[in-house]
């Protein structure tokens, strides 16, 4: 995915996360197969027809963007835009995840296909079927807050491989004890501190390293993300919640943040300050 300073692309939808967005500043238009879908806000969009899909789907809002590969269901560049925004943790756009990848064989990919799109307001939701299985993604267009998580129905566990972008690393919080992600660029008059963390349920962690980590994810589990101050919370997580899941089985920002680390150091793999990517127009 290839993003310029501003983005222009916007569009709406709505789901039941929790981003900390000043009021109707979400806006997403998704692209799928060549055709591009923006419904006026309040309104919703979806396919004439769910079919299968090639090449990448375009996820474009004014806080978030990224794609997704049709032929793995990979999620790539995840990005924050830098968009003016009260709870902004950056100023340009910049890369959080250079990728998501869900490890499925050929075998649990086959005859992949778009089951259910729902884009509406802030939020999207996507759910793709395989002979094997479902995948779900679901995503808002915020600064800050629990903006996006993977959800797996398969009948084994699936691996997941999580790789930050060029420009941050993985650390662990002095004051929580928990692994956090940022760029290590401390709060001024422009935005927040970019903090993040990767948020498991039903999921293990297998692997770490300053720039990667990798997870074996449950049937009806899900590996998420939350980013800003709900991070650095000091609750234990979610509980192991596999189906129809309520409020209570999240944090969803409830218990209060600690305060930003202080100069925070890379795990093992990973070094501070490193920039190698361009933004281009598409």
């Amino acid at each position: 995915m290839q993003l310029t300073a501003t983005f222009i692309l916007l569009a709406s939808l709505a789901t039941s996360g929790f981003a900390k967005i000043a009021a109707r500043s979400g806006d997403f238009a998704v692209t799928i197969n060549g055709k591009t879908y923006n419904p006026d806000a309040g309104k919703s969009a979806r396919p004439d027809k769910l079919s299968a899909c090639t090449g990448l789907i375009q996820v474009r809002g004014a806080h978030v963007g990224y794609d997704i590969d049709c032929a793995t269901l990979e999620v790539k560049d995840y990005t924050l835009t830098g968009a003016p925004d009260a709870q902004r943790m950056v100023t340009r756009p910049t890369i959080v995840f250079s990728s998501k990848t869900p490890v499925l064989s050929p075998a649990q990919l086959k005859g992949t296909t778009i089951t259910d799109f729902d884009l509406r307001d802030d939020g999207f939701n996507i759910i793709f079927k395989t002979g094997a299985g479902k995948f779900k993604i679901q995503s808002k267009d915020g600064a800050q807050g629990g903006i996006f998580q993977m959800e797996t129905e398969f009948a084994n566990n699936v691996d997941f491989v999580h790789t930050l972008g060029p420009e941050l690393f993985y650390f662990k919080n002095a004051v929580t004890g928990k692994i956090n992600f940022s760029n290590g660029v401390s709060s001024d008059s422009t935005h927040k501190m970019l903090l993040g963390k990767d948020s498991p349920q039903v999921a293990t962690k297998t692997y770490q390293d300053g720039r990667t980590t990798k997870w074996s994810v449950a049937p009806g589990g899900r590996l998420g993300g939350v980013l800003g101050e709900d991070s650095t919370e000091l609750g234990a997580g979610a509980s192991n919640c596999t189906s129809d899941c309520q409020a209570q089985n999240r944090i969803n920002g409830s218990i209060p943040p600690t305060q930003d680390p202080v100069d925070p150091q890379p795990l093992p793999g990973a070094k501070r300050g490193v920039r190698d990517v361009i933004y281009r127009d598409d």
